[in-house]
């Protein structure tokens, strides 16, 4: 994928069009649930699916679709995921029935999977340079952060302004777009050939192992953590983990060559960055819920109140992040940003039950949020930091799976000890503004205990490139 800068530049942008479709639908999907299960006529219970079913294929197939697009070439599987996207974005459109809904959903799920899982492989080729690659990593941290932001607001617009079928309709033009520019624009490479790593029993085990694993911890808050359920089905997970481990060590074409793993700066950071994206994943939801629940902002005022996070966040990442990295390496940029969300996530947990000031209690941690840029555009410089050449691909899925099962755990974790927390001083007789605000506490500390946590990883374990003009080699040209 070499070329002109010009033309290198035109490539991530597509990469970062298809991502940004991609991110969208995670989000974009969550404000139209009442409608969809008016017209559709699901369940309470049933409607969670439709949120479920996209969150399981595309966390479970992001391993295997980052190591096949090593295999038979990574545009060729980011253009089939842009299809497999836009196609069952159609499908989901016209869905009559829940069974329909849910089913287009799980497809669409494993497009994105396929699609994002080599995009940042993609970019470890186009950029070998660590500043330009820097560059690179914030602008596609930034469409991250501001894509998850922004699909809130357009579901909302869409499905007032037309309907939530539109929510998937808008996926259609932009898809085909991004599909013609990247066979374009993107250069063509062969891959290794599926003889070099069709570890077919390690694709099983791992698969299987990360869809169940995923389906397990979302639905942990329906059936409790304790429940047969929940410890049968996250034994069976870890154990078909833990048989692909088994497979990859003793595998003559591995999937996973567990030689990535060996490198602190790759391991590490898939460590810090589940850590880190399970609390601010989870402040996102518990934050709307303080606004709405306990400050009874509307639905409106809440996304404006939120707007000073994304903002910082898009900010931070596309136009300081690269800067300190060049000069201070990304380590000691990883670090600084883990600070700043200790220090932000920390404030919340002194939130007041009533008489909350916007601009005493919550905008301070909105503008700490930007700490998230410093930090996710660190983390995927080290997160990518072992990948060669003919890798690049699985350890972008590698890295993209930590971020979507760190999301789930701290969703998931954090929002049940919230409910039962509110719960409990509930029946002990405070008013429901306190007993709400008291979980949101409770949670708001263990998030800021997960931050603390990373922050002593980074510290003990990370050891990053050197700073700009060290004269030191950087780990990650040294593989590219």
């Amino acid at each position: 994928m070499s070329g002109t800068l010009r033309s290198r530049r035109l490539a991530l942008t597509i990469l970062c069009a298809g991502m940004l479709m991609i991110i969208l639908d995670g989000t974009v999907v969550t404000v139209a649930l009442p409608s969809i299960q008016r017209d559709l006529g699901f369940t309470p219970s049933s409607l969670t699916w439709v949120v479920n079913a996209y969150m399981i294929a595309f966390g479970g197939l992001l391993l295997l679709a980052g190591r096949l697009g090593d295999l038979i070439g990574r545009r060729r599987m980011f253009v089939a995921g842009l299809a497999v996207f836009t196609a069952a974005s159609t499908i989901c459109g016209f869905a009559v029935s829940p069974e329909m809904l849910i089913a287009a959903r799980f497809l669409q799920g494993a497009g994105g999977a396929m699609a994002s899982a080599v995009s940042l492989g993609m970019i470890v080729t186009l950029f070998p340079e660590p500043v330009e690659r820097a560059k690179a990593f914030g602008a596609f941290s930034f469409v991250g952060a501001g894509g998850a932001s922004l699909g809130q607001v357009l579901g909302g617009v869409l499905t007032q302004g037309l309907s939530w079928h539109w929510i998937f309709f808008v996926n259609v033009p932009i898809g085909l777009f991004a599909i013609v520019m990247a066979v374009r624009v993107l250069a063509a490479d062969r891959g290794l050939g599926l003889g070099e790593g069709a570890d077919v029993l390690g694709a099983l085990l791992v698969t299987s192992g990360l869809m169940l694993g995923v389906y397990t911890i979302i639905e942990a808050d329906q059936y409790g953590w304790a429940s047969a359920h929940t410890t049968g089905f996250g034994a069976l997970s870890v154990a078909l983990l833990a048989g692909f481990v088994i497979r990859q060590a003793r595998a003559d074409k591995p999937l996973l060559p567990l030689r990535m793993l060996a490198s602190r700066d790759v391991s590490g950071a898939n460590v810090v960055q589940t850590l880190m994206v399970a609390a601010l994943f989870s402040f996102q939801v518990l934050i709307a819920l303080y606004m709405q629940n306990v400050l009874l902002y509307t639905a409106a005022e809440t996304g404006l109140a939120m707007l000073p996070a994304a903002v910082t966040i898009g900010a931070v990442s596309l136009f300081v992040s690269a800067r300190a990295i060049a000069r201070f390496g990304e380590r000691g940029v990883l670090l600084a940003g883990l600070a700043v969300l200790v220090a932000g996530i920390g404030l919340l947990t002194r939130l007041p039950a009533g008489g909350a000031s916007y601009a005493a209690d919550l905008l301070p941690t909105m503008l700490c949020a930007g700490g998230f840029g410093l930090g996710i555009t660190a983390l995927t410089s080290l997160g990518m930091s072992g990948a060669r050449p003919d890798d690049a691909g699985l350890a972008s899925g590698l890295f993209n799976t930590t971020q979507q099962v760190g999301a789930a755990i701290g969703v998931a974790v954090l929002t049940t000890l919230a409910t039962s927390r509110g719960e409990s001083l509930l029946a002990s007789g405070s008013g429901q503004a306190a007993a709400l605000t008291g979980g949101f506490r409770l949670a708001f500390t263990v998030g800021t205990g997960l931050l603390l946590t990373a922050l002593i990883i980074a510290v003990t374990v990370l050891r990053g490139r050197p700073a700009a003009g060290t004269g030191a080699e950087t780990p990650v040209a040294a593989h590219v």
